[in-house]
C-alpha cells in the first residue's frame, strides 16, 4: 500500500535504458515541447498506455456494463481534448505522447502566441505570468481541458504582461509612423 503522505509514482521507466532510438525521440521532444526531463515525456507516455490499456480491455466486452464504460472513457478523452467528439473507441489505440504533451497548459501558452518559445512559456507559468480564468496557475504539466484554452492569459498584475503590451504598442506605433 504504501505510506499514505507519499504519492505514488506516475510513470514508468522505460524498459531498456540505452536505446539510441528512443533517446533521440525523447530529445526531440523535450526540445519541441520545452520539458525540464524526460520523466514528463514518460508520465506522458504511461498515461497513453493506460488508455490503451482500457481500450483493448472494453474492446473485448459486448455487455452493457462494458458500453457505460466506453462512453466514460470516450467522454474523459474527449474532455481532455486528446480526441474529437466523433471518436470512437479504436481511435484510443491510435493515441501517441504528443497527443498528451499537446495538452498541457505550457504548450497551450507557447501555441497561444503569449511567450516565444516553449522554454519560455515554461518560465512564465512557473514564475506565476499565467492565469485561466484569472486564477494563478504555476504547473507547467496541468492539463488544459477542451473549451479552457480561450480563457488562458496572463494574471492580472503581471509584470510580463505590462512589458509585452508596451511592446506591442511601441511596435503598433513605429509601424504607424514607417507607413
Amino acid at each position: 500500500m504504501g505510506h499514505p503522505r507519499k504519492a505514488r509514482k506516475k510513470y514508468n521507466t522505460p524498459p531498456h535504458p540505452w536505446n539510441a532510438e528512443r533517446i533521440k525521440s525523447e530529445n526531440k521532444l523535450m526540445v519541441k515541447y520545452g520539458l525540464k526531463n524526460k520523466k514528463e515525456i514518460w508520465k506522458a507516455d504511461t498515461l497513453v498506455r493506460k488508455y490503451s490499456r482500457e481500450a483493448r480491455y472494453l474492446l473485448g466486452f459486448a455487455q452493457d456494463q462494458a458500453v457505460e464504460e466506453k462512453n466514460e472513457l470516450l467522454g474523459h478523452l474527449v474532455r481532455i481534448g486528446v480526441l474529437s467528439e466523433d471518436a470512437h473507441l479504436e481511435d484510443i489505440l491510435n493515441l501517441n505522447v504528443e497527443d498528451i504533451l499537446r495538452r498541457r497548459l505550457q504548450t497551450v501558452v507557447h501555441r497561444k502566441g503569449l511567450a516565444r518559445t516553449a522554454k519560455e512559456a515554461r518560465m512564465f507559468v512557473v514564475h506565476g505570468h499565467i492565469a485561466m480564468n484569472g486564477k494563478k496557475i504555476d504547473s507547467p504539466s496541468f492539463m488544459v481541458k477542451r473549451g479552457e484554452e480561450e480563457f488562458v492569459g496572463f494574471y492580472g498584475n503581471s509584470s510580463v504582461a505590462k512589458q509585452i503590451e508596451e511592446f506591442n504598442n511601441n511596435k503598433a506605433k513605429a509601424d504607424e509612423k514607417s507607413e
